[in-house]
């Protein structure tokens, strides 16, 4: 009976420690790769609230340079004027923008269209459905706890997307699946990205700090930028210098592979199924190599394969023998193929 006021609870703290506020020089410095995608095109930011939103504030600033037709915001539970909403109403609002009136370029509140909503402004829920049923870019900083429900419903809905998350999402099932069927990838900009966070924030590591006007920062090094929007660096051929030796790339205990412990140290022979780290999404072409898989997916259990006690317990992960009868557990690993071998 407990169960549900539990995940009412943990809901609600994620929800708090969700409020990541994304830098102007952050988004400017990753949205200017794009600027080709978002002629005649509708944008819906519908994760931050419009009136103060740093993503609001770049489209209508940009809105004629970029040539857009129409920029839409929403926000979840929040109708006052402050950066961090404590979600305090139930309702919330939406901002309609589709450019100039007065010939000065700057987005004046009378060239806003102000509506309210009749729910929360939730992105799940239908008046925000209905919204992005008229967007054809989304683009914003989606809560890190419902990371994967928010892509999966931009993919449902098929729209084109350049969105902000933490590096670990791309483990979660369903998002790696969007990796390895090329529905979506790594924008440019990866690594630590520092982010403004409410007063009420709890800091949990060292990555938190407050300046000294008492504002509260999260700074997050696995950050990144995840999209569906075709760009060059996409294109890019990864270099490929070393040569493929057995002494050099061990083969797992529990799959056919090798292991590859940096992106840089791919062989460019080697025509198999090899491991490498997370972090080569960042430089994957799609020309050149294949996702397989994960060693999440693929690994054996190590069950079938070392007697108990010879190797480190844990989630499915691929191994490597240690040469005296024992077993090491790796991170995670994506298995990729070269695609011109």
């Amino acid at each position: 009976m407990n169960k549900p006021k539990n995940r009412s609870f943990h809901n609600a703290r994620d929800a708090k420690q969700d409020e990541f506020y994304t830098q102007l020089p952050d988004i400017e410095r990753e949205l200017r790769h794009y600027r080709k995608h978002f002629h005649g095109k509708t944008v819906y930011c519908n994760c931050d609230d419009p009136r103060v939103s740093n993503f609001f504030h770049y489209f209508s600033y940009n809105f004629e340079k970029l040539g857009l037709k129409k920029l839409i915001a929403t926000c979840y539970k929040n109708q006052d004027m402050d950066l961090f909403s404590q979600n305090a109403t139930e309702q919330a609002i939406s901002l309609e923008y589709t450019g100039d009136k007065n010939g000065n370029f700057v987005p004046n509140i009378d060239e806003i269209g102000i509506k309210p909503l009749k729910g929360d402004g939730d992105f799940r829920s239908e008046e925000s459905i209905l919204l992005l049923e008229q967007a054809d870019i989304v683009v914003t900083n989606p809560p890190f706890s419902l990371f994967r429900e928010y892509v999966t419903q931009l993919v449902e809905y098929g729209k084109k997307f350049l969105i902000v998350g933490n590096q670990n999402a791309i483990t979660y099932r369903e998002v790696f699946d969007l990796f390895k069927e090329n529905k979506i990838w790594l924008g440019y900009k990866s690594g630590d990205m520092a982010f403004r966070v409410p007063h009420y924030y709890e800091a949990r590591n060292t990555r938190f700090w407050q300046d000294e006007t008492g504002q509260k920062w999260r700074s997050l090094g696995n950050a990144c930028w995840y999209t569906n929007l075709d760009i060059a660096k996409r294109h890019e051929d990864l270099i490929l210098y070393k040569t493929y030796s057995p002494d050099l790339y061990p083969t797992y205990a529990n799959f056919d592979g090798i292991e590859v412990g940096q992106t840089i140290d791919i062989p460019m022979d080697y025509p198999g199924s090899m491991g490498v780290p997370v972090t080569f999404l960042d430089k994957h072409n799609p020309d050149q190599f294949e996702i397989l898989g994960s060693s999440r997916t693929l690994g054996k259990p190590m069950t079938e394969v070392a007697e108990k006690g010879t190797y480190e317990q844990g989630g499915r992960r691929f191994y490597l023998s240690n040469g005296d009868g024992t077993y090491r557990r790796l991170y995670d690993r994506i298995v990729i193929r070269n695609k011109r071998l």
